[in-house]
């Protein structure tokens, strides 16, 4: 391989994650209730832990979504982070998108219900957990 083609390998492996994460950061602030910041919605995060815990811990949702949720509760606690918490906004966001990405796929298989059986926080938290899985927040 020429230096060339393992330079250009080293930016596009730099810039396609950087505007994934640049579209996901968009999505989460369109997602966000009247007033609500990006910075509200990791303020959400000991909340959204208790919730992915007792979602994780819930024998009536299937194995896979379970796993899927104990994959997201380590990723929350390891240290090392998709985006560096240096890095402006990106930083302290990443955790927000992983936790929305995450339920998005179980609200798909669990169904709401099981968010708003399990969920212990505000209700104005609820409805930014609810946006950010992608339903309705009439209720």
């Amino acid at each position: 391989m020429t230096g060339g083609g393992l330079v250009r390998i080293l930016v596009a492996a730099v810039v396609t994650p950087t505007l994934i994460w640049v579209v996901l950061v968009a999505a989460l602030a369109i997602a966000r209730p009247d007033g609500a910041t990006v910075a509200d919605a990791v303020h959400l995060l000991p909340d959204v832990l208790r919730l992915v815990r007792r979602l994780a811990g819930d024998p009536t949702l299937p194995r896979a979504t379970r796993v899927t949720l104990w994959l997201l509760l380590a990723y929350l606690a390891s240290p090392i982070d998709l985006v560096p918490d240096f890095v402006p906004v990106l930083g302290y966001a990443d955790e927000a998108i992983v936790a929305a990405v995450a339920l998005r796929r179980v609200v798909r298989i669990a169904g709401s219900e099981a968010i708003d059986r399990h969920w212990t926080g505000t209700a104005t938290g609820r409805t930014v957990v609810r946006r950010l899985a992608g339903l309705d927040t009439d209720r």
